[in-house]
């Protein structure tokens, strides 16, 4: 079984695109993909919407997702050929009491695909990509934490590499281009198949 997990330095740089590019690029590997979002204070981990329900009952959801028509990023998944699809939300510092489940998921599948970064502290990926877009400032926490584990870089346009990181993180990792039209490319899949136990 392969296990590979994307994650990136902020939200909106590409992370559900670079997953679906490689489910689509590899089919014969009947992937199953899990999204992981943790929510913000005030955020029901049930359904995403406000509630102040937050209880110990309450600190995770995780649904499989069954609509291949629909524009979210699980149904995205399963457009892109995953034979299963699943939405994990949890309350921040709850990813823990999920993990059970999410290894349930995992011992049933065939491969994986997994849109985390905060998962690197419950599992060792076979491969961790990591999306940089310099014209995002934000930076995540947990994308911060695990930079230094990441397989490879996949960085928007050929830009510099974010100001401010110690380049001691970078040094020796693979760095792929990718654009907004091209997210997943010829040389990323085959990297992806050419580590550990994805081939």
């Amino acid at each position: 079984m392969a296990i590979v997990v994307v994650g990136g330095h902020a939200r909106r740089v590409g992370k559900t695109s670079v997953v679906c590019g490689l489910i689509a690029a590899m089919p014969e590997y009947r992937w199953t993909a899990i999204k992981i979002t943790q929510h913000g204070h005030h955020v029901c981990a049930g359904d995403g919407g406000g509630c102040d329900c937050a209880t110990p009952n309450h600190s995770f959801a995780i649904t499989e997702e069954l609509d291949s028509t629909g524009t979210n990023d699980t149904s995205r998944y399963l457009q892109a050929g995953a034979t299963a699809s699943f939405w994990l939300r949890t309350r921040p510092g709850s990813l823990a009491e999920a993990m059970p489940r999410v290894r349930e998921i995992i011992g049933e599948a065939e491969n994986v695909m997994i849109e985390s970064n905060s998962v690197l502290a419950f599992l060792e990926p076979d491969v961790y990509l990591v999306v940089l877009d310099p014209e995002t400032e934000e930076f995540k926490a947990s994308s911060l934490e695990f930079l230094g584990r990441a397989s490879a870089l996949l960085v928007h346009q050929s830009a510099p590499v974010l100001q401010g990181l110690d380049t001691q993180l970078l040094r020796g990792k693979p760095v792929f281009a990718i654009t907004r039209n091209a997210y997943v490319t010829p040389e990323v899949v085959d990297f992806v198949r050419g580590s550990r136990k994805v081939q």
